[in-house]
């Protein structure tokens, strides 16, 4: 089993301004913790540094066990990897480099098919076998029916952009958390999945044995999975964390008594620097009547400048007061209208009206075409047949012989 400790961690942004203050915890072997915080806190930063992909600039972050990482954003619409790459890219480095070392005499035997490059290719290949790399596809087999319904042979060489969000994050987390790896990385996990999808995540971190550590502002999923928090707060001086030692149903009660103590802590500091203060003054009118004083004054000045140093506790944050308005202009009853609309290979001809002042929701697994529903209504080209219209206007059908397949 493994664990991670932060020590004493400071991270400074490009511009010198301080992202990271001073962080410090530790997560214990088997344990699930939430790492939490407003937007812009660092969260993503901490997990990069435990990630060894950034270096703190000052304290140290110690992890021990094999280390597994899921990134927040997974594909991109402009890149070319596989279903193959994005698996080979989340395994432990020793069959990362045996994956690269067949490609490449693979190309070699398909460049010059002579006696080196055959030789080449069956070194390769038995340095696959030895470790464990076809343990690793037979793991792999089993991600891709889970999260694609497809085998491993099949999905492989199937483009990472032509999934979904949650198809590509399904995927990952599948192997990671049956993988070989004891402590685990991942941000923000629930994003992209569906229903099930997130009730399969919460039930694997419920029941793994790893060490993990997670970014999320799914509050059920939070208050069904985690076992501790990690608190990131803002500062002016870089974001502090401090360890809700419980699950996230007590945490903002504690979360507020911590920061209801703030004016106590804040009046005992300020008598401290006032009284240091006096301190140096005497110092100093004693050290201009004696010279036995000098390194007494000198002292009491070095304990205040420590002390200013330090600063005051953290302020409280501020409590924030979002109010939303779904408010748009009226001009019809109608909001929109779909008649026989079938977005091609993805969704079958539906007919649908929602009316002004109706919220509606669009559920679905993984795939099965909402976020295509979404850009079609936002006005973007996506394939379909049929019609619709809404309070922006009518937009004409756009063939779909004419347009690329579903991404």
């Amino acid at each position: 089993m493994g664990h991670i400790e932060v020590a004493h961690v400071d991270y400074y942004l490009p511009d010198g301004r301080a992202l990271l203050g001073d962080i410090s915890f530790r997560v214990g072997e088997g344990t699930v913790v939430a790492l939490v915080g407003a937007n812009g806190a660092g969260k993503t930063t901490l997990l990069r540094l435990m990630a060894d992909e950034l270096k703190p600039h000052s304290g140290t972050v110690t992890v021990t066990g094999a280390l597994g990482v899921m990134p927040q954003f997974i594909g991109s619409v402009r890149d070319d990897q596989t279903v193959r790459d994005l698996l080979v890219s989340i395994a432990p480095a020793e069959i990362r480099a045996a994956a690269r070392a067949v490609d490449e005499a693979e190309l070699a035997i398909m460049e010059r098919d002579d006696r080196a490059a055959q030789m080449s290719y069956a070194q390769a290949l038995s340095d696959w076998a030895d470790v464990r790399g076809y343990a690793a596809e037979t793991l792999w087999d089993v991600c891709t029916m889970a999260a694609l319904g497809l085998p491993y042979d099949r999905a492989q060489w199937r483009q990472v952009r032509t999934l979904s969000g949650g198809e590509q994050k399904r995927l990952v987390l599948e192997a990671l958390l049956h993988g070989p790896d004891e402590v685990l990385l991942l941000d923000e996990p629930d994003n992209y999945l569906d229903v099930p999808g997130k009730q399969w995540l919460e039930k694997q971190l419920q029941e793994t044995t790893k060490t993990v550590i997670f970014v999320s502002h799914d509050r059920e999923l939070l208050a069904r999975a985690a076992e501790k928090i990690v608190s990131v707060e803002p500062s002016p001086a870089g974001s502090d964390a401090w360890v809700h030692g419980a699950g996230f149903g007590t945490y903002h009660q504690a979360r507020k008594e911590r920061f209801e103590r703030y004016e106590e802590l804040r009046r005992r500091w300020d008598e401290k620097h006032a009284q240091l203060k006096r301190l140096v003054h005497d110092m100093q009118q004693y050290a201009a009547r004696s010279d036995a004083m000098a390194s007494r004054y000198q002292a009491a000045q070095t304990r205040l400048r420590k002390f200013e140093e330090a600063g005051p506790p953290p302020e409280p944050p501020r409590e924030q007061d979002i109010r939303m308005r779904l408010r748009g202009g009226r001009t019809g009853m109608r909001a929109v209208t779909c008649k026989g609309l079938e977005l091609s290979g993805v969704v079958k001809p539906f007919d649908l009206e929602v009316f002004y002042g109706e919220r509606v929701a669009v559920l679905g697994p993984n795939g099965s075409g909402k976020s295509h529903f979404l850009r079609l209504l936002a006005g973007e080209k996506v394939a379909h047949t049929g019609q619709w219209s809404s309070a922006r206007g009518s937009y004409p059908v756009i063939s779909p012989r004419h347009m690329p397949g579903p991404s």
